[in-house]
């Protein structure tokens, strides 16, 4: 039986790789694409990668259109993800929370999981306010630019953030801060506030407040509540601090991890 040092060494499998890069490739774009444009995303030859495609076309993985030359990512997709998301512990765990935040603060409350640099929405409570909703479940964002993810990289030391961004920072807003030594700056008051905050950052004309959830160290998962600039007051805020503080001490205290 292999050990642990057996596995590691064992190489990766080209066409497996090959597959999830595709895949990650059609599920990151917002609309279908072309052979063309997917070859030169990746940087592999037409020819192979449309073998794949058809392969993946065949097992529901990837769709067409009736023409058969636009591609994006299949009904297979969502089924895999959704597995995720219902077989998610902490998910479960955090449910009946996140409806409890969204009966008393009224306004969209969202939960999130880091994955490298970015922040993945996992769960979404809408506003009882009309509002068009800006962030769906399985949607990928930097983790810079939302309370979400700036509430949990600051559980994380300058360094350790450091090494996980990209060299340079996406401006999702005009108001997205994209300078490393702003964000320090601003993930250190995060640290001593104990909450995250967002204004216009990720999406023009919304404020968010985010808290980091500590089952894990560091943590992995997030919960914040997003409130319309138009709406938004300083006794909002504190309410919606107050409830979001609320729910991670009583996670913290109820030791289910």
């Amino acid at each position: 039986m292999a050990d642990d040092a057996d596995d590691r060494s064992v190489r990766e499998v080209k066409s497996a790789a090959r597959t999830v890069e595709l895949l990650e490739a059609l599920s990151a774009l917002d609309r279908p694409a072309t052979l063309r444009v997917l070859a030169e995303r990746m940087g592999v030859p037409r020819s192979s990668l449309y073998a794949l495609l058809q392969t993946l076309v065949g097992r529901g993985w990837v769709r067409t259109d009736t023409t058969g030359s636009l591609y994006s990512i299949g009904i297979r997709a969502l089924l895999a993800g959704t597995g995720y998301i219902d077989a998610d512990p902490r998910g479960a765990m955090v449910s009946p929370y996140l409806d409890s935040l969204s009966e008393r603060l009224g306004e969209t409350v969202h939960f999130a999981r880091l994955d490298g640099a970015d922040v993945i929405y996992l769960a979404t409570r809408e506003s009882r306010h009309y509002l068009r909703p800006f962030s769906r479940v399985g949607r990928r964002l930097p983790a810079h630019s939302t309370s979400l993810g700036k509430a949990l990289l600051a559980e994380r030391t300058d360094a350790e953030v450091d090494a996980l961004l990209p060299a340079e920072l996406t401006a999702v807003t005009s108001g997205t801060i994209t300078d490393r030594g702003a964000l320090f700056e601003e993930l250190a008051a995060i640290r001593e506030r104990g909450y995250s905050t967002d204004d216009g950052e990720n999406v023009v004309g919304l404020r968010c407040i985010g808290i980091a959830l500590g089952y894990d160290r560091p943590a992995q998962d997030a919960v914040s509540c997003s409130i319309p600039a138009a709406r938004y007051s300083a006794e909002i805020a504190d309410t919606a601090v107050e409830a979001l503080t609320g729910v991670r001490a009583t996670l913290e205290r109820s030791g289910h991890w």
